[in-house]
């Protein structure tokens, strides 16, 4: 079996994260052959059934690389007799040739979210997810099938669709073994941690509640002698990153919160075991991936009740209301000095944080292909 895999537009972040992780596992070069076309920013793994494919096109370009997938991709796919073109990001751009079966993955919820999309100013931002909630959804009705990443997922774009999608498979992500044990700690390269902080990994983003998160925290500060501090840590986004900086400033927090900006995958076990407590304040998520990490990491976790967040971690957290600072700071209140109740929910979490293994999630994905190969689902 030939599967081609459309990786392009995976140019940071999770979309790297996920390839990176599924293709440490790859399937059985006997049973199938995988060829991709991926940024030359993301480093594969060597390995007998991987082929990485290249193309001469600028489609770092969105536009000219939504051109090439159109025109110059399909001749690629009817050549090398492709089985299955799969793309990750959930548009398939492609015209696939006779005999060529297509596949796709629902990632990004927020255009499916009207509550988080009116969140954006109007301009480049809002007007991209009105597109995509257009293109992806058509992507998903055509596609021979699809890969949700949890429950909550598939009932949104189901509901969208108006029908059940019969194509369909949910196979949440796996965490990567790494977040699993406590690393060394080089001082070196972060003597710049608190000794003692609360940590918040995650895109600075309308949807991620940071600026509620610091209210709680100034909330915190106002109810007990807090000597921890709050770690922001993630890619800014513009507009939103000034709106929690301007929080931090008219709290007088500054000293107390820090924005870290990224850092770097590799070096995120650190953050994460070091961590006094961790706050995952999401609203809109597809399947979480720092907040399963943090659970791996052993972490008390205090995280958004907003789905699909119970689907994922049950009773290992507790959960807040993230439009509600006063909630969360009692709940931050309540825990931060109980450390057998740390204990204990860092316990639950890695225990039920078991279930998601990378090595089912890559056997599963495979899985999922082989039909396709040989007759309609």
């Amino acid at each position: 079996m030939k599967l081609f895999i459309n990786a392009l537009s995976a140019r940071m972040g999770g979309g790297q994260t996920y390839l990176v992780n599924l293709l440490r596992h790859p399937p059985d070069p006997a049973r199938m052959h995988l060829f991709i076309y991926a940024p030359f920013s993301l480093t594969l793994p060597r390995h007998p059934a991987v082929t990485r494919l290249r193309t001469a096109w600028p489609t770092s370009n969105p536009v000219l690389r939504t051109l090439w997938e159109k025109t110059v991709l399909p001749k690629v796919l009817r050549q090398a007799g492709a089985d299955v073109l799969f793309c990750p990001g959930g548009v398939v751009a492609t015209r696939a040739p006779r005999g060529c079966r297509t596949a796709t993955m629902f990632r990004n919820m927020i255009p499916f979210d009207p509550v988080q999309r009116r969140r954006y100013p109007p301009g480049y931002q809002r007007l991209r997810n009105r597109i995509l909630h257009r293109v992806m959804l058509e992507s998903m009705l055509r596609a021979d099938r699809v890969i949700f990443i949890s429950e909550h997922a598939r009932r949104v774009i189901e509901k969208a669709a108006g029908r059940r999608l019969r194509r369909a498979v949910v196979i949440p992500h796996g965490v990567n073994e790494m977040f699993h044990d406590a690393p060394k700690d080089p001082r070196e390269r972060f003597g710049w941690l608190p000794d003692e902080y609360l940590l918040y990994v995650s895109t600075i983003d309308h949807y991620k509640a940071q600026v509620e998160v610091v209210q709680a925290y100034a909330r915190l500060c106002a109810m007990r002698p807090t000597k921890e501090k709050l770690l922001l840590v993630g890619h800014e986004t513009p507009g939103y990153g000034r709106r929690v900086r301007r929080e931090i400033s008219r709290l007088g927090l500054e000293g107390r919160v820090r924005l870290t900006g990224p850092v770097a995958y590799s070096e995120m076990p650190i953050l994460y075991h070091r961590a006094k407590l961790h706050i995952f304040a999401s609203e809109s998520e597809n399947c979480p991936n720092i907040l399963l990490e943090a659970m791996a990491a052993g972490g008390a976790i205090l995280a958004s009740n907003r789905p699909p967040m119970p689907e994922f971690a049950g009773d290992a957290v507790i959960y807040f209301d993230p439009s509600r600072p006063a909630q969360l700071a009692a709940r931050l209140a309540g825990l931060i000095d109980d450390a057998d109740g740390r204990s204990r929910l860092g316990a639950k979490a890695r225990a039920r944080v078991a279930r998601y293994d990378w090595r089912l999630t890559a056997r599963r994905t495979w899985e999922a292909f082989y039909p396709l190969s040989s007759e309609a689902i």
